[in-house]
């Protein structure tokens, strides 16, 4: 390689079966060590299916931030095992799993978190840099995804010029450009008022009906209320309503 340049290597991303679950939890929990051991999580039994639209739901503090984080592959769980899309996501290494992440889990967050000094397409093309795509593949793939969440006229706007509801929408353009095979849902309606909230909603019920694989963590019963199914978290213990102590 010629002197004073980089060279960016591509990690190979592991192989599912095609007709596995999206999710297979077994047994999978989280830990966190000290004097008094917190039970973040406590061992799930899950099976997502491909096209499923599942709502959790439950109080500040009942270990749903610490699902999302396992799920998304933000964190390690200290017990059982999961599998993505038939894949063993629990026993891969840091790079295997970042590269896993990258291609088959799009987030979706309360807070947006997208680059106020970047345009709308610009914000969806980031998420493509570390998926090896040239800039031109970006670009077009960047204008698909904000035509498919109704933005194709808004591709050169700044984050600060769009409303609450335009900016979730970009963001859930960033989140689907890759084409994940799971959409994982943060709060995504938190920040927004009850009319601009039953806009993401129909976009989340048009995504649901186009095969979508979504995940959303809410607080909100009005939000749990459009999922296919709905578990509910208590105490680190996920389950329906009954299993979680509700």
């Amino acid at each position: 390689m010629p002197r004073g340049r980089w060279r960016r290597t591509r990690t190979p991303v592991a192989v599912g079966g095609a007709d596995a679950p999206v999710i297979r939890l077994s047994g999978l929990g989280r830990t966190f060590p000290g004097t008094v051991e917190v039970h973040a999580l406590r061992p799930v039994e899950l099976e997502v299916e491909r096209g499923e639209f599942l709502a959790v739901v439950g109080p500040s503090g009942s270990g749903k931030s610490t699902f999302l984080n396992l799920l998304g592959l933000l964190d390690r769980p200290t017990s059982g095992t999961y599998e993505l899309g038939g894949i063993d996501v629990a026993g891969l290494g840091e790079r295997q799993r970042t590269a896993v992440r990258g291609h088959r889990i799009g987030f979706v967050f309360q807070s947006f978190q997208l680059l106020p000094y970047r345009t709308a397409t610009e914000n969806v093309e980031l998420a493509q840099l570390y998926v090896g795509r040239d800039a031109a593949s970006r670009r077009d793939r960047a204008v698909e995804a904000l035509g498919r969440v109704g933005l194709d006229h808004r591709l050169d706007a700044l984050p600060p010029t769009l409303s609450g509801g335009e900016r979730q929408r970009v963001a859930i353009a960033r989140a689907l450009v890759n084409r994940p095979q799971l959409l994982l849902c943060d709060e995504p309606t938190g920040n927004l008022d009850s009319h601009t909230s039953e806009i993401i909603m129909e976009l989340f019920d048009e995504l649901h009906r186009s095969g979508q694989t979504i995940v959303i963590i809410t607080h909100d019963p009005t939000v749990a209320a459009r999922a296919q199914r709905t578990l509910v978290m208590r105490d680190g213990v996920l389950g329906t309503g009954a299993e979680a102590g509700a």
